[in-house]
Parts: C-alpha cells; sequence; structure tokens
C-alpha cells in the first residue's frame, strides 16, 4: 500500500495520472480522514515528492494549500462524453479537490509554534490498557506501542534533532539519518541511536529500565553517565531505584516477545509481573502478601492463554492460590 500511495501521488504531482488513477488517489486521501495510517503515509509519500515537484503544489498568500487540477490527454473515446457528462464530472473533480485541499491542511498542517522555553509543542500518542498501536514518526521512524504507554514526539523534527518521550514500552525502527541521533527520554534514561531496531520498556513503578537491542547499535544513559553500548542481541537493566546497571546477552526474537504474542519474564520480581498482565488484560490483581511482591521468578507463556492460566503460572511458582473476589484477582 505505502508503495502504491507513493506512486500515485507522483502520478498526481507529475499531471500524469489518468481518471483511474486520479480516483483510486482522490479514495486514499478520502480515507486519510478517519485512518491515521493511510494518512501518515500520505504525509510521507508527500514529504519525499514535493521537493521534486516544488510549483505543483504550494501555499499561497493567505496560507492555503493550493491544489492544481491535473489535465488529462483526451481518449478518443473521452471526447465523445456530453457536455453534461463533462460538467458532472468537473463538478466531481472540484469537489474531489476541495477535499484534498482541506484532508491535506489537516494532515500537513505546520508544527505549533515554539513555547516560551523555547521547546516544540508535543504531539501524543496514548494506548490505553490491552490496546496497541502502530505508529509512523515524522522521520518515517516507526513504532510499535504497547498497552498503557505514551509517546511524546514533535510534529515535525527540528533540523540536526530527533527527540521523543516514552512512558511505558515500545519497539523502535529507527530511520538512519547521518549525523542526526534519535533521543528516546525515559525518565532520567536516555537512549541515543542513528538508526537501529530496539525495544525500551520502562513503565512507572517499574525495579528496571529494559533497553533490548534487535539491529544496529544503542547508546544508553542514565542522566548524563554513559551506562551502555549496546549491539545486536545485547539487554540492559537500570534500576529506578538503585541505579544497578545489568548488561546481558539474549536471542534477537526475544528483544520484543510482546509483538509475537509472548510474554517472557527473567527474573522479574511478582509485581512487575503482575502490574504488567493488569495492563495487558485489562483487569486488577491484588498480592495478599508483601513478600510475595518482591519475590522473583523467569517464566514465559502466549498472550491469548488468557489471564486466569496466566496467573495460575504464577502461582504455581510460588506455592499460592487463585481467588476471584468482586471482580479482582487476588493471590494469597
Amino acid at each position: 500500500m505505502e508503495e502504491r500511495i507513493k506512486y500515485l501521488f507522483r502520478q498526481y504531482l507529475n499531471n500524469t495520472c489518468t481518471r483511474k488513477e486520479f480516483e483510486e488517489f482522490f479514495s486514499y486521501i478520502n480515507e486519510a480522514s478517519h485512518n491515521e495510517l493511510i494518512r501518515e503515509l500520505i504525509q510521507q509519500a508527500y514529504e519525499e515528492t514535493r521537493p521534486a515537484n516544488p510549483s505543483l503544489t504550494y501555499v499561497d498568500e493567505s496560507g492555503n494549500l493550493v491544489i492544481p487540477e491535473p489535465a488529462w490527454e483526451e481518449k478518443p473515446s473521452a471526447r465523445m462524453w456530453s457536455i453534461r457528462k463533462k460538467r458532472v464530472f468537473a463538478g466531481m473533480v472540484a469537489g474531489l479537490l476541495v477535499l484534498l485541499a482541506g484532508i491535506l491542511w489537516l494532515v500537513f498542517q505546520p508544527s505549533q509554534p515554539a513555547t516560551d522555553n523555547d521547546k516544540p509543542v508535543l504531539a501524543k500518542k496514548i494506548t490505553s490498557r490491552s490496546e496497541y498501536k502502530y505508529m509512523l514518526l515524522p522521520d518515517s521512524t516507526q513504532v510499535w506501542l504497547n498497552a498503557a504507554s505514551t509517546l511524546e514526539y514533535p510534529k515535525l523534527f527540528a533540523a540536526g534533532k530527533r527527540e521523543v518521550f516514552l512512558t511505558g514500552e515500545a519497539y523502535f525502527d529507527v530511520k538512519h539519518a547521518d549525523k542526526i541521533p534519535f533521543l528516546i527520554h525515559t525518565g532520567n534514561v536516555t537512549t541515543s541511536v542513528l538508526g537501529t531496531a530496539f525495544n525500551i520498556k520502562a513503565y512507572p513503578g517499574r525495579e528496571n529500565i529494559i533497553v533490548s537491542v534487535s539491529r544496529g547499535r544503542v547508546r544508553v544513559h542514565y542522566g548524563s553517565k554513559e551506562v551502555a553500548i549496546l549491539t545486536q542481541g545485547q539487554q540492559v537493566r537500570v534500576g529506578n531505584v538503585n541505579k544497578t546497571v545489568i548488561q546481558k546477552k539474549l536471542p534477537v526474537h526475544e528483544v520484543a516477545p510482546w509483538q509475537q504474542g509472548n510474554l517472557v519474564y527473567d527474573d522479574e520480581t511478582i509485581s512487575d509481573i503482575v502490574a504488567d498482565l493488569e495492563r495487558i488484560y485489562d483487569v486488577h490483581i491484588r498480592l495478599d502478601n508483601e513478600a510475595l511482591a518482591r519475590e522473583r521468578i523467569s517464566t514465559s507463556f502466549r498472550r491469548e492463554i488468557g489471564i486466569e492460566p496466566a496467573l495460575q503460572v504464577l502461582c504455581n511458582l510460588t506455592d499460592t492460590r487463585l481467588q476471584l473476589i468482586n471482580n479482582v484477582y487476588v493471590i494469597k
């Protein structure tokens, strides 16, 4: 779909699209008004094709986006159209152009002015419990946002700077850009890359912030101190409280197991695992024993097994029992 949209955009901007391509292109434009992925793909296509076609689409003195109507070369059969049909078609084109201008204004409207402290106004993407989202950032970096997470990012990255703020968990496939690092801030931890793929888990209240790399090279800082440089198949855990740094190797397929529907926990506290299950299954879980909350285990299971079998695994490993009381799962 992405390549098709780019092709149609080039055809339109080069004034070479057929009527069929024109109608297909505007069907995507129409869908973009309520489909975020389509809107982001169109934005990417627009940004890639605009430099080569500066005169076809422009902003006038009033700040309005001007979209010229394409001029098709009429085929012999087209010349046989009646005047009435031509007028109907012209009206349809005019309506579609108005629609295009309105939607492209929505998609490509300039970012808001900076605040008083010279920081850009940030857009925010939020997932609720048991919700997962895919998104495309202004530089074409791809992000998969896990449940109960928030990503803040500028609508347009400033020159020489790409910077986002994550709360929760996300998998990033960063678009490579020479000498323009991509920075992800998660509390006191900052992850810096040029172009790579990796996962960050940084939910509030967790014992550790975890960074795992599936491709490329990642630099991790705690405050101003560099704590790790990671390459493919490496992971670092940075303690939120005690600031401990633990680095290890792991199989690449375990970098972001949640993307494949796997829940993998390696030497994690019961309290962190329970908090994760609450987000994934959108349920409430209570631990009746503080000592149990601090206990550490390693386990894994498929997400589709459901909350009760998942909790039963925890109970079997910790010699506890599970009860459902007033829609709250209680482990005691």
